[in-house]
């Protein structure tokens, strides 16, 4: 009697249910689902199925690849790759142009959209620069009295799971000494029902001696998205952590690291994440950096404990007869990368885990900078592109 014949197992590449979770895993580079596309027709076929492609985005889009920042020239913002080949961007892919004499001011970039004040026309602007998609909505009537007298300040992300709609928060810190009522103001707009919400407001902290400078949000650091909370650095008559609440839609201050900066003249200091994906702060002086931590005991008592110190003279190429002043530019939140400029180096990226340190060729001179974060996929694996070029789609 003859033993039973099996049918033969599929290869595991070729199984149609294992091999889109297995493509699912490839690392989100902007190469990754052209090259994979190339291997076979099976392959192709399933990359290029836009179904597929949201899937990918989905699974990636909250550990995206700093694929590149921002540079502000006088007529709108231009890219600078910072990939290296096959998934470096051509910097003319990303551009957003205005016309002369247009007063606009980025303030920030959050899961592949950049969000840019227009000041001359009195607008906020979203910006997808992959899709090129913009929205313009007009600036809240209940803050239009402050921004006369004060700085406006904001961000712009998508939660959890949202692949279309997005949400927009304004704040402002109104310090004016004329003024009784000193507070602070935030703003929140959703793009899924086009409405801005009500003013919420907090008082300021008590004011300080005549002379002190007026307390305002740092124009140069991005917002840094922690948990589900924004938070900004404040200067001027003190100095701490301006925090938004989005769930408990709230205003706090939390100061910074007892001593730290106050003990110190001349320092650089920012907002980042942690480990762990905590509150963090970090703090250069004379090129010696600390990194702190915010925690909470079993009481509900915060505070801050330093993680760890790092000697950056030590991993960076510099002279000490020709050191400068350090300057922190810009923080790239999802990849934990510091961007930092000295007149020496020029701009230069820090990985805060790895320390790995990266020159970018260009630009040598001080300004700020947003870093882009995102998914991208070639518009060849979605059934267009161009010749020569990596381009590319986003969420939608």
């Amino acid at each position: 009697m003859s033993s039973p014949r099996w049918p033969a197992a599929t290869p595991p590449l070729e199984d149609e249910d294992l091999l889109p979770e297995t493509l699912l895993r490839l690392p989100p580079q902007p190469s990754s689902l052209t090259r994979a596309s190339l291997v076979c027709r099976q392959w192709r076929c399933l990359i290029s199925d836009p179904r597929f492609v949201r899937r990918f985005r989905r699974r990636h889009r909250r550990h995206p690849p700093l694929i590149g920042f921002f540079d502000m020239g006088p007529r709108g913002l231009y890219f600078v790759p910072t990939l290296e080949a096959p998934n470096r961007l051509p910097p003319e892919r990303f551009a957003l142009q205005f016309e002369d004499g247009d007063q606009f001011m980025p303030l920030g970039s959050r899961h592949g959209l950049v969000f840019v004040i227009h000041l001359s026309w009195s607008r906020v602007l979203v910006w997808d620069p992959v899709t090129a998609d913009q929205h313009l909505i007009a600036l809240p009537p209940g803050l239009m009295g402050h921004l006369n007298r004060t700085m406006v300040h904001g961000a712009v992300l998508r939660a959890a799971g949202e692949v279309q709609h997005f949400q927009v928060v304004l704040m402002v810190a109104d310090d004016d000494y004329d003024m009784e009522d000193r507070q602070m103001l935030a703003c929140v707009y959703s793009s899924r029902t086009g409405l801005w919400g009500d003013i919420i407001s907090a008082p300021l902290p008590p004011k300080v001696p005549i002379g002190s400078r007026p307390l305002m949000v740092s124009p140069s650091k991005e917002a840094v998205l922690v948990d589900n909370s924004l938070h900004w650095m404040l200067f001027g008559s003190l100095v701490g952590i301006l925090e938004f609440d989005l769930l408990k839609q709230s205003i706090a201050v939390i100061p910074t690291p007892v001593g730290v900066v106050s003990s110190h003249g001349r320092h650089e200091l920012t907002v980042v994440r942690a480990k762990g994906d905590g509150l963090g702060f970090l703090i250069v002086i004379d090129f010696c950096a600390q990194s702190w931590r915010r925690k909470t005991d079993c009481h509900g008592v915060a505070s801050w404990e330093l993680e760890r110190t790092i000697e950056l003279d030590k991993l960076l190429p510099l002279n000490p007869e020709r050191r400068a002043h350090l300057y922190i530019v810009g923080f790239a939140e999802e990849n934990n990368v510091v961007f930092a400029w000295t007149p020496v180096i020029g701009l230069f990226l820090i990985h805060l885990e790895s320390l790995q340190f990266k020159k970018t060729p260009n630009p040598s001179m001080l300004a700020r900078y947003l870093p882009f974060e995102s998914v991208f996929v070639a518009e060849t694996c979605v059934g267009g592109g161009h010749d020569g070029a990596v381009a590319g789609g986003h969420d939608r």
